[in-house]
């Protein structure tokens, strides 16, 4: 697979539109972040974000998400600029920020509340994500009831009940250990398939990006630019059976050895 193919969505509607995208913290002649970023997002796409710490992946996804505006370029959701959050961005962080006062129901529904969805139409939308992601169940139970890869079901749920066109996820499965992360992951890929939702998904493991991603975009450290594009397909054709087996293929470590060899190319080339 080279960056000349065409990947899946690239013949389906733009949602998200980067174009010579800019950020620096400072005023004057200060370092940047992130430097020339164009990307653009199409429907149904599930794209992954890889790079070394500090290259300005988390603060790429803000940019999308309205949190800050680029100091140059322009960020564009179906035509039109991002001038803050909206709901039709749904985002989930590594830590769920959940209300510790609210139930699991309470907290999955609390965006359709501010949104005055009527009633029954949000009970009905809250039961259908709380059984999407297996909470039926601990819908009466409180945040601190449940596990980590539970809060994080709910956080995936209150961003999802709000049918955003849109997921933007910060290294969500991160904090979680290894059996938890890859039934995190085996949920995600499940949604995404019943859904269709866009999907970015930022990321610091490239096994996982690999098996979640249409498309693998990987930055250069500081200031980020997007220095490779690629399409695995694998994500297509993994279960919970043969998930495993999936990752020992030839294609897969192939893949793997060249995002690696790049990420710690990068990190040789700065400490010469």
């Amino acid at each position: 697979m080279t960056t000349e193919e065409r990947w899946p969505g690239e013949e389906t509607k733009r949602i998200v539109a980067l174009e010579h995208v800019s950020l620096n913290y400072q005023t004057g002649e200060g370092p940047s972040v992130l430097e020339d970023i164009t990307l653009n997002l199409h429907e149904g796409e599930f794209v992954c974000l890889l790079g070394p710490s500090g290259c300005g992946k988390s603060t790429l996804l803000k940019i999308i998400a309205g949190f800050i505006p680029p100091t140059e370029g322009t960020a564009l959701m179906e035509g039109e600029p991002i001038k803050g959050p909206d709901w039709h961005r749904g985002v989930v962080f590594q830590q769920p920020p959940l209300y510790p006062w609210l139930n699991t129901r309470e907290n999955v529904r609390f965006g359709l509340k501010m949104r005055k969805v009527p009633e029954a139409e949000s009970t009905k939308l809250t039961e259908e994500y709380l059984r999407k992601v297996g909470l039926l169940e601990y819908g009466n139970s409180k945040p601190y009831e449940l596990s980590g890869g539970m809060k994080q079901r709910v956080a995936i749920a209150r961003a999802l009940v709000n049918s955003p066109r849109v997921l933007l996820m910060d290294e969500p499965f991160g904090a979680l250990d290894a059996l938890t992360r890859e039934e995190m992951q085996q949920l995600l890929r499940n949604i995404w398939w019943e859904t269709k939702c866009t999907i970015l998904f930022i990321t610091h493991d490239v096994d996982e990006a690999l098996s979640l991603g249409t498309r693998v975009l990987v930055m250069s450290r500081r200031p980020g630019r997007i220095i490779r594009q690629l399409q695995p397909s694998f994500t297509y054709g993994i279960t919970g059976e043969n998930s495993s087996r999936t990752r020992y293929t030839k294609e897969f470590l192939q893949l793997r050895e060249e995002i690696l060899d790049l990420i710690n190319g990068q990190k040789l080339t700065y400490h010469l």
